[in-house]
């Protein structure tokens, strides 16, 4: 059986367990998902989004069989078994063409869900929310639903072509954009319950319409909004008393659970309460890339009074010009004046500056950092200022003494959260 319908059925029969979705193309997040799954024995769900990858190349420059490869490649060097990683891809549809026609758009959407599917994807997160550019907005429940299962049956079909496991599904979006909220989240409003039925029947019946009624039990997830959510310096947290209706209700739906967005930065006891209340897929994205970000901070300030500001890299300040330069991808997002902007590109929890590691500028600024920090080791006494954790960590042996190895450290300790949760634990190791 297809290993997240298995999973889904030992949370439906009482299991506390769940899954988290690491939601990056950062290549040390990734390996350091991979290094983390190895590590637990475990298996690992990675997704793209359809921004990311998808047939133009998206942001990345990858198209779905390329971001495989490359998670392979990784899987392969460590010594993961494939198996043990599982591809989702995330709001898939219309959602980066929708400044176009709605045929034109939907059109795109098939090709990209038919490449997804075709290389081996197999959670597939159907998100027709977005109102094309000559749509009405927003658009009705029964269009949504209708374009998805249209994607659906180009799903099907892909699966039919290529062979491998089924595929899965997952419906429905929530009320804030993808990757954390752009405005004030004060006021965060949960889904009804009368919501999430009102959803899942009229995909059920579109699903009936489109000659998909036998692939609905492989429609696993419905996202819905349990209450959490982050802006560029705060966090809504999960609230269970919230939520009580929203969960009761799941509880009758058959092969079925929530997936909760935007779970980034919550705490410990919020990942094992949202999972034991069936929001049992966690997506996390921005909080790794800006652990990833803290840690390479960190060895920044580190290299310029170790190493002295003529050698140093100067990793910062090179990521604050490239954005400068090239601010499409955070202006906007971040508003106010010139300071207020400064602090949202550098500390932003919504991390922005996510999208410019690939400049050829700052992965040599990083490149020469890890470069000076290997050539003339630093001694644990400065490294304690900044990155005490990590220092426990090579004191008892479980860290070595690589600076790369250090911030893919601080990545891990944000998926250490999710799995304990995931495996039904409580905190620590």
């Amino acid at each position: 059986m297809q290993p997240l319908l298995q999973l889904i059925r030992r949370h439906k029969s009482g299991e506390n367990v769940g899954v988290y979705s690491v939601c990056s193309a950062h290549p040390w997040v990734l390996e350091s998902a991979i290094r983390f799954a190895k590590e637990r024995n475990s298996s690992v769900l990675i997704e793209a989004t359809s921004n990311q990858v998808n047939q133009f190349g998206g942001y990345t420059g990858m198209q779905p069989a390329g971001f495989r490869e490359m998670v392979w490649r990784m899987a392969d060097k460590i010594d993961l078994p494939r198996e043990r990683i599982w591809l989702g891809g995330d709001h898939l549809g219309p959602n980066a063409w929708q400044n176009r026609s709605a045929q034109e758009a939907m059109q795109l959407s098939e090709t990209l869900i038919y490449d997804y599917v075709a290389a081996g994807f197999r959670k597939i997160h159907l998100d027709c929310s977005m109102s094309c550019i000559d749509d009405p907005v927003p658009l009705s429940d029964a269009i949504v639903a209708s374009r998805a299962a249209r994607l659906c049956q180009v799903a099907e079909r892909s699966w039919q072509a290529h062979g491998g496991e089924r595929p899965v599904y997952v419906i429905g979006t929530e009320v804030p954009v993808p990757g954390g909220a752009k405005t004030s989240i004060a006021g965060m409003q949960v889904t009804s319950s009368q919501a999430a039925e009102k959803t899942l029947k009229i995909h059920q019946y579109a699903w009936k319409e489109h000659g998909l009624a036998d692939v609905w039990p492989r429609v696993i997830g419905l996202v819905v909004q349990p209450g959490v959510e982050f802006d560029h310096h705060n966090v809504e947290y999960y609230q269970p008393a919230r939520t009580q209706e929203l969960s009761q209700f799941i509880e009758t739906v058959p092969h079925l659970v929530y997936e909760a967005h935007s779970t980034d930065y919550q705490t410990p006891s919020a990942y094992r309460e949202l999972v034991r209340d069936h929001f049992a897929i966690l997506k996390v994205g921005p909080a790794l890339t800006f652990a990833l970000r803290e840690g390479l901070f960190a060895l920044d300030k580190l290299d310029r009074e170790w190493n002295g500001e003529l050698n140093a890299a100067h990793l910062h300040d090179t990521l604050e010009q490239i954005m400068q330069e090239k601010p499409e991808h955070w202006r906007p997002y971040y508003k106010g004046n010139a300071h207020q902007q400064y602090i949202d590109r550098q500390y932003s929890l919504s991390d922005r500056i996510r999208y410019y590691w690939t400049e050829p500028e700052a992965e040599a600024a990083v490149n020469k950092l890890l470069n000076n920090l290997r050539n003339h080791p630093i001694p644990l006494s400065m490294l304690s200022q900044y990155l005490p954790e990590q220092v426990r960590a090579i004191k008892g042996g479980r860290l070595g003494h690589d600076p790369k190895a250090w911030v893919m450290d601080k990545v891990r300790t944000v998926l250490l959260q999710y799995a304990l949760a995931c495996e039904g634990q409580g905190e620590g190791e």
